[in-house]
């Protein structure tokens, strides 16, 4: 039996018994989730927010250095770049105004939020004052994610620059993000029973209206998934790249549905370059630069998750986020993109990491985390179609100058 088919029936389990002892027996439930329900959940939660600042570190830096010198970049690797932050960018302020207009965690539960308080958000200057760490370790003690991300950026950069005479340390860096991401899918293999834990514990307290909140959660995410597609890629495509939009998705569509079953754009790759190579005839060395790239900055499915589940999470907890706060998911959503892996269960960790940020609480991830695995499937989807798209884009502007060439 596949991880998956595992986490639903967990989710399954853990939302059935949650509803029936809500209705039944709250005086057993009590004492399950004081000793069963609450522990599975603390100890998943736990597993997760312990590999946040390591995975943060590992893999932005080496996302970033695996860039390749920015001199050697160019053209292509400019509009590259700037083609993934700008839909990334776009992408998560889709996911936000949909939140805020639909508004799923707005839940009538006393409970839901007694065990926190929010603290005073910093102001928008403070916010960007404060990236540059003063101290990078204690940065990483402390969780601060945006001095984190940004002295990784550095280090990234310095080992894209310094070239051959850090290649020990790049080497070492590798090496450190592989055993990240095999920690990664380690802890996954206890999602089931993490997700069984934490949802019989969120059900059980919260009844149906909380098993209603994390359905309307699903329904805005996978909303801002498709209004995503065609209102940012479709037109880009047709636009910029000058291609029928409905030929590209017809084209690319065998690899989007690789990409739904293994939930990982690594996993995919070879599969979408070989589509977009073959049915959307893009030049095999665009394709090659542009895809594996977008796999590892090109984040925007888990960029949208990321924004929904943070203004959900804050409604739930009857917590207000303050412009400078809105302002920080953006910039922490957008710049995680840069090393956020495209292995499954990764989204989660980048949503610990966000929710830290914003001093919202990481038991928040109850809510959502019985459904994740089915939108980490179609935001995986979404991601490599963007990948796509984007050597589409590359594609068409490149013709010109090798026109000029000939």
């Amino acid at each position: 039996m596949n991880l998956t088919k595992k986490i639903l029936i967990g989710l399954s389990l853990g939302a059935f018994i949650g509803l029936l002892l809500h209705f039944l027996a709250p005086g057993a439930f009590d004492v399950l989730n004081n000793y069963l329900f609450g522990p599975l959940g603390t100890i998943f939660l736990n597993l997760i927010n312990m590999l946040v600042v390591p995975i943060v570190f590992f893999s932005i830096t080496l996302g970033t250095a695996s860039l390749g010198d920015p001199k050697k970049l160019g053209r292509i690797g400019v509009k590259t770049i700037s083609f993934f932050l700008a839909t990334t960018t776009i992408a998560i302020v889709i996911a936000l105004i949909l939140a805020y207009i639909i508004q799923p965690g707005n839940i009538n539960i006393n409970t839901a939020g007694a065990d926190f308080e929010s603290k005073e958000a910093p102001s928008v200057v403070d916010t960007f004052t404060s990236i540059i760490p003063t101290n990078p370790l204690q940065a990483m003690a402390d969780g601060n994610m945006l001095q984190i991300i940004f002295f990784s950026i550095l280090i990234g950069f310095a080992l894209a620059i310094l070239g051959k005479k850090t290649e020990g340390i790049y080497k070492l860096v590798e090496q450190g993000n592989d055993i990240m991401m095999y920690l990664v899918n380690l802890i996954m293999k206890f999602a089931p029973y993490g997700a069984f834990g934490l949802l019989a514990s969120a059900i059980g307290r919260m009844g149906l209206e909380g098993a209603w909140a994390m359905i309307s959660y699903m329904l805005v995410v996978i909303v801002a998934l498709i209004i995503h597609v065609f209102v940012t890629y479709a037109p880009a495509v047709k636009i910029l790249g000058k291609r029928n939009p409905r030929q590209f998705f017809k084209g690319f569509f065998p690899a989007m549905t690789v990409a739904f079953s293994t939930s990982s754009s690594g996993a995919t790759l070879p599969i979408s370059m070989k589509t977009a190579q073959e049915n959307l005839k893009v030049p095999k060395q665009i394709s090659s630069f542009v895809q594996p790239l977008g796999a590892t900055v090109n984040m925007d499915g888990t960029a949208i998750m990321q924004g929904v589940a943070t203004v959900f999470i804050a409604q739930v907890y009857n917590v207000d986020l303050g412009f400078s706060q809105i302002i920080m998911v953006i910039l922490v959503a957008v710049l995680a993109s840069i090393g956020t892996a495209g292995v499954p269960g990764v989204g989660l960790i980048m949503l610990a990491m966000v929710l830290n940020q914003v001093a919202l609480p990481v038991e928040g991830i109850a809510l959502i985390i019985g459904i994740d695995r089915l939108l980490d499937m179609l935001r995986t989807a979404v991601n490599v179609t963007g990948d796509a798209a984007c050597a589409v884009v590359v594609s068409e502007t490149e013709k010109k100058h090798s026109e000029q060439v000939s």
